[in-house]
């Protein structure tokens, strides 16, 4: 792929992570690998989960000898029907590159709870194995589907296309579930045909390059292992901003709303991670164990630190019923209660039709006590790290303004990656996830009983907004949100910086 640097050619990327593999004690598995993606003709096929596997065959992770993709879907396509549908969306290589890789690709139509299908699936798939004449075989199933599909989708797979010779790994995408009764039934229905180690629960948060970062950030610099607590932290907030509304997905976004949306998954892992203690290694298990345990020390949410908003006009989609409460932006307190965290409150912020679009993590230290410089309405130090766009990561420090007199204003240290990594690509999550996947790292993935900690936090609170039991309130697109949101943070201990704009660094 082009914005390389030397050493990120396609050898060094992979031995790279084999020997972080080695580290994680991961087995190097080699024989042919069978793709198969299922819902291959729509969207999250063709945006996200083909131009993934394209990557990772441009950058050599994927080789032409080793790989084959199949795509399955109820669309009546050939071969070339597919590769037509996906090739504007496969970017970044060499046309040569692109034509190798279509030409990997093979098509089978059929529907999802029928035998046949699966049948002429695993026949395409058996026949590719027996001429690839490999001692073991690798098959890799991507559900890019709606997850009401996923049990009779599934018991397919095992049924009829189980692999004889080594193994099969399932990716099984978000929404698992719309609370902790329909979550624990999709698991348990899921869990009857596959053991734990062959699901991979993917939440693409996790493949995100700053977001992987978190564990290396706290736990490799000596910096932050005395600061990472109550006795130094006010508050910390995690926030997903979007800056465009449901854009003609309003009634499928109305059965879920921001929580399910985001909140309960992507914003949620991420405060994992920043709350997490110190796991025993960097094995997959002891990772999860410990975002497990501070799950399960996240106290019953209250309502009066909730706030729900609904974008004006949100109602206007024909497919959004008149009198929906669906929140369109939501702003939930969480409080753990163990000696770390215990008084800090963890502000999970998410909306849509807002001012701008970003996701950060926003850690605000402390007032300084004895403040002789007189500049505490400047602002604290904040540490803050950018998920999107323009990944950076950045300390806000009060600093002596240039010139004669004594005066203070607020700056920063920046590591912006578009600056420090300049001829480095960042990988997209997806390529990541699927990568770990073959190689059975499910460090990133959402183990079961980690998906009903969360859903036993945020049940009782979507139960009372499905009842009514709790209102959205309005805001204008192109707002903050709800003006009660930020009294609602400022109630808990967040002070707004006035004054003071991160302006990521140019070459200009």
């Amino acid at each position: 792929m082009s914005g390389g640097s030397a050493d990120s050619s396609p050898s060094s990327r992979r031995s790279s992570f084999n020997s972080l593999s080695r580290d994680l004690e991961l087995p190097s598995e080699q024989g042919c690998l069978s793709v198969v993606v299922l819902g291959a003709s729509g969207d999250l096929a063709k945006k996200k989960t083909f131009p993934a596997l394209f990557h990772l065959f441009a950058q050599g992770f994927l080789q032409s000898g080793e790989v084959h993709i199949f795509g399955y879907a109820r669309s009546n396509l050939s071969d070339d029907g597919l590769r037509e549908r996906i090739r504007g969306y496969l970017k970044g290589a060499s046309e040569e590159h692109l034509s190798e890789f279509l030409q990997l690709i093979k098509y089978a139509s059929g529907s999802y709870d029928n035998r046949e299908g699966f049948e002429k699936l695993n026949k395409e798939i058996s026949e590719y194995e027996m001429s690839n004449k490999s001692e073991s075989c690798r098959r890799l199933f991507y559900l890019a589907l709606p997850p009401s599909v996923y049990p009779s989708v599934c018991k397919m797979i095992r049924t009829y296309c189980m692999n004889p010779s080594g193994w099969t790994r399932v990716i099984v995408e978000k929404p698992f579930g719309k609370d902790l009764d329909s979550a624990e039934e999709l698991s348990a229905q899921l869990g009857e045909l596959f053991e734990e180690n062959q699901l991979y629960r993917i939440d693409h948060y996790l493949g995100k390059e700053l977001v992987q970062n978190l564990l290396v950030l706290r736990f490799a610099n000596h910096l932050f292992l005395p600061l990472w607590n109550r006795d130094n932290i006010d508050n910390i907030q995690i926030v997903f901003r979007e800056d465009f509304g449901t854009d003609g997905r309003g009634g499928y976004f109305d059965q879920y709303g921001i929580i399910r949306d985001i909140i309960q998954n992507h914003l949620l892992q991420v405060f994992c991670l920043v709350a997490m203690e110190k796991p025993v290694s960097l094995k997959p298990e002891h990772i999860r164990d410990e975002k497990f345990k501070v799950l399960q020390s996240v106290n019953p949410i209250k309502n009066d630190e909730v706030v729900l908003g609904q974008y004006e006009g949100y109602k206007d989609d024909l497919t959004v019923p008149d009198d929906s409460n669906t929140p369109t932006f939501a702003s939930v307190v969480l409080r753990v209660h163990n000696e770390r965290w215990e008084g800090v409150p963890f502000i999970l912020k998410a909306g849509k039709a807002l001012s701008s679009r970003k996701a950060e993590v926003r850690v605000q230290f402390k007032d300084v006590p004895g403040d002789i410089f007189r500049c505490k309405k400047q602002g604290r130090n904040e540490f803050v790290i950018r998920l999107q766009p323009s990944e950076a990561m950045y300390m806000k420090l009060t600093v002596k303004k240039p010139g004669l007199e004594m005066a203070t204003e607020q700056s920063e240290l920046d590591l912006s990656y578009g600056m420090r990594y300049q001829n480095v690509k960042i990988p997209e999550a997806y390529e990541r996830l699927i990568l770990d996947t073959i190689r059975g790292d499910q460090q990133h993935f959402v183990r079961r009983d980690e998906l009903k900690a969360a859903w036993q936090i945020f049940t009782p609170l979507l139960h009372d907004i499905d009842a009514g039991r709790l209102k959205a309130v309005p805001y204008q697109p192109g707002s903050r949100g709800p003006k009660e949101a930020d009294e609602l943070s400022e109630r808990v201990g967040y002070m707004q910086t006035h004054g003071y704009i991160w302006i990521p660094p140019t070459l200009a």
